[in-house]
Order: structure tokens, then C-alpha cells, then sequence
């Protein structure tokens, strides 16, 4: 048995119908389909009716421009209540404009500010009678910190007293004779003697007070130690020469014992080493070619060991820029100093100073902690009413801390800046939902 073409038994059809259509009137005006052929001998039959979409003029292959908008804006918005928020620990702040600090890095050694460390002279020659102080000792300004016995100043002590005396009674006798000269009951010669020896005795008096301030002694209070000696005759004091702090510290270093020999050539020249670490200097030392941005009065960060390190964090200013540089290294001396009130900062140590070498202001700053990337690009994450919406941004220039938006984000708006990585995975739970 022959089978004919689908195509050639619906062309006999065809011709049969349209034999049929003579026959019956109006049959004709209704279409006729075969074996999945229109009447104009086409197969539509896979193909939509697109009569009716067209009369509604949407296309039914194609969603609604204004569903696929919603998808998306949806897609990108995290929804959360309040209190789901402070139970994340989800921080927030109000965008707002700043300032973006660039800085160099310099390794550098703190040093004790050499404004503030002091030695304590043995300024006689004599004996360590006694030592006040141990080492580590807090001291104030003037305390006495040692005894001296010394015949050097028991000398200058005897002179003083010795001279002071004589000049109280040539004083006495010049007094009286100037009252026997104006009763004329003396001569003249015996008023200018008397006027001579008082004179002399003055100076005395003058240049043994000299010689006590030369061994930085006072005259008033050697002439009421006398006073309490006379009191006290087995205590005298004429030998004891007491030393003094000459500022408010710690004693850093101490040289000699009791029974010590000093002040002569060889002698120990020091008895002890004051250091005031309140505040202390961070020793730098910045190449050529970074010179020329440090300026004195910069603020430098400085951390312990590697940069970046948090604990022990502090801020100092820059107080010298040498002017000269190091023949061999070609890098010049920079001094920070460092405000040093918990005395953490120890003397020796190697420490990280971030100089500040540039400061921008930017209308848009926001912390680097926001930012999370998501598709290669980075986002921030808007407070909303009901939950937080991922943001698209443009990132500028950035320090340490911070970044500057140049799009996507306007000042006011209130972002979220801590644990945000929670907002990145919510939202990836999101989105892996919408494509189910």
C-alpha cells in the first residue's frame, strides 16, 4: 500500500471541502484545520494564540516591566524587625561627611625625653653619709635624695658664720662711734676706722655667702642650722651636705652606696639618675625621599611591634625635623614626642609611627567595617522601615579606617557598620530562595 504525503492527503481534503462548501452555503466562512495545518496551509499549531494578547496588548511570552522591577528592588531588601536587629548586633550611623588621613610609615625606638631626665651631682668633695632613695623611687622637685659629709663645706659653712659674727660687732662698735662723732666725744680718725673694719667685714659676710651659693647651699639656712646646733651640741651639721632632686621623677639609676668616696677626680661624679617618663620621645629616622611630606606638628599614631597592632595604641605630635641627614643612611632625625601618664611605654622599645602626611576632607565618609562585596562590587546596606536595603557604591580615596563614596549613597542616610557579614549572608539565603 502506497501512504501518501500528510501535505497531499490535506490538499485533497482541502479540495473536498471546498466541493462540500458549494454544496452547503456559509460553511465556508468557518476556518478549517487539518492534521495541525491553518487554512493558509501553515503548521500553527505549536505556536501561542497570540490573537488574544494582542487584543489585550501584552505579550504573554514576557512578564509585566513593572513585576520585574519589584523582583528586583525585593530581592534586594533584607527584612527585619528591630528587635531581630539589636539581636544580631547589627550597629548602625548616620552617613555624614569627614575627613580621610593619609600616612607614612617610619619604624622607630623610644627614648626618655632628655627634657626630662636629670642627674643628682655629688657637687662637693666628701663622703655618701646617707641614701634616702632606692631605685624606682618616686621623687618630687627639691627633695633631699642623699648626705653628704663633706670638710669642704663645713669650711665654707665656718667661714660664713665666722664672718657673719665679725660683721655684727664691727656693726655694733661703727654705730657707736658714728653717735660719739655727733657728740664730738671721738675723733675722726676713730670714726673712719671703725667705718673701714665694718666695710671689710661686709664684703666677708658678701663673698662667703657667694662661696655657700657656689655649693648651692642657702646662707639663712646655714645660719639657722647654727642656731639648732648651738640647741644640740653633739648634732652639728656643718658637714652635712645634703643632695636634691633636681626635678619630680623616678629614680632610674643609682651609682654609688653609703660610704663612698666622691667629688674627687675619679670619683663617682653622679649619685643618681632622675627620669620624668610621663611623657617620652619616639626617635625616628624618615628617608629623603619621605622627608619633604613630614612636617613638624603632625599627629603620629604609634603601636608596639607591627603596624596595625590595637593594644597600646597612642597618638603624639612631631616637635623636630633635623635639617641635616645622616651621611651613611641618608635619612634625618625625627622626634616625636609621646604623652606617656600609665608609664607603658618603656625606654628601648621598638615601636610602628604612623606620621600623618595629608588630611582630605570628603563629603561622604563611611567606615571600611560597612562595606561588604557582593557580585565584585561593593555595597552598603540602607536602614529602611521595615529591614535594611543593599546599596550599590562608588568607592573614593580611603585610609586606614574609612572610605570615601563618590556614588550611590547621600549624606544622612543611615547604614549599617557592624556585623554586616550577617546582612551578606541573609541576603544570600534570599536570593538562593527567589531562584527556586
Amino acid at each position: 500500500m502506497r501512504i501518501l504525503p500528510s501535505a497531499a492527503i490535506g490538499a485533497v481534503l482541502l479540495a473536498a471541502g471546498i466541493a462540500l462548501g458549494a454544496a452547503v452555503p456559509g460553511l465556508l466562512r468557518q476556518p478549517v484545520t487539518v492534521a495541525g495545518l491553518a487554512p493558509d496551509g501553515h503548521d500553527h499549531a505549536a505556536a501561542p494564540d497570540r490573537s488574544k494578547a494582542a487584543a489585550d496588548g501584552v505579550a504573554r511570552d514576557d512578564p509585566p516591566h513593572g513585576a520585574n522591577h519589584a523582583a528586583d528592588h525585593a530581592a534586594d531588601v533584607i527584612r527585619m524587625r528591630s528587635d531581630q536587629i539589636a539581636g544580631q548586633d547589627i550597629a548602625t550611623m548616620q552617613v555624614g561627611g569627614g575627613t580621610l588621613a593619609r600616612h607614612l610609615l617610619v619604624p622607630g625606638t623610644i627614648t626618655p625625653d632628655t627634657d626630662r631626665i636629670a642627674r643628682v651631682p655629688a657637687r662637693v668633695v666628701g663622703t655618701v653619709a646617707e641614701m634616702r632613695k632606692r631605685l624606682g623611687d618616686a621623687v618630687q622637685k627639691d627633695e633631699v635624695v642623699a648626705i653628704l659629709d663633706s670638710r669642704e663645706v663645713a669650711d665654707a659653712k665656718s667661714e660664713y658664720l665666722t664672718a657673719q659674727v665679725q660683721a655684727e660687732l664691727q656693726t655694733i662698735n661703727f654705730e657707736r662711734q658714728q653717735k660719739l662723732l655727733a657728740s664730738r666725744s671721738a675723733s675722726e680718725a676713730a670714726f673712719e676706722t671703725a667705718r673701714a673694719a665694718y666695710q671689710e667685714t661686709r664684703l666677708r659676710v658678701d663673698l662667703a655667702r657667694q662661696k655657700l651659693s657656689a655649693l648651692g647651699l642657702d646662707a639663712a639656712a646655714v645660719a639657722a642650722a647654727q642656731k639648732r646646733d648651738e640647741a644640740t651640741p653633739n648634732q652639728s651639721s656643718l658637714r652635712r651636705y645634703p643632695l636634691r632632686a633636681p626635678l619630680a621623677g623616678r629614680i632610674v639609676e643609682r651609682k654609688v652606696d653609703v660610704g663612698t668616696a666622691v667629688g674627687k677626680e675619679g670619683d663617682p661624679a653622679d649619685l643618681y639618675t632622675v627620669a620624668d617618663l610621663s611623657t617620652v620621645w619616639i626617635e625616628l629616622s624618615v628617608p629623603t625621599l619621605d622627608l619633604a611630606q613630614v612636617r613638624e606638628g603632625a599627629r603620629v599614631a604609634v603601636t608596639p611591634g607591627r603596624a596595625g597592632a590595637a593594644e597600646n595604641r597612642a597618638e603624639g605630635r612631631v616637635i623636630f625635623v633635623s635639617p641635616f641627614l645622616n651621611a651613611d643612611t641618608r635619612s634625618a632625625r625625627v622626634v616625636v614626642t609621646l604623652p606617656n601618664p600609665d608609664f607603658a611605654w618603656r625606654p628601648g622599645t621598638f615601636v610602628t609611627a604612623e606620621i600623618e602626611i595629608a588630611r582630605d576632607v570628603v563629603p561622604v565618609r563611611i567606615p571600611k567595617a560597612s562595606v561588604q562585596t557582593i557580585d565584585g562590587k561593593p555595597v552598603v546596606f540602607v536602614r529602611k522601615a521595615d529591614g535594611f536595603e543593599k546599596r550599590v557604591v562608588e568607592l573614593g580615596p580611603s585610609d586606614d579606617e574609612a572610605y570615601a563614596v563618590t556614588a550611590g549613597l547621600e549624606p544622612g542616610a543611615e547604614i549599617a557598620t557592624g556585623n554586616t557579614f550577617l546582612l551578606k549572608a541573609e541576603l544570600g539565603k534570599a536570593e538562593a530562595g527567589h531562584d527556586d
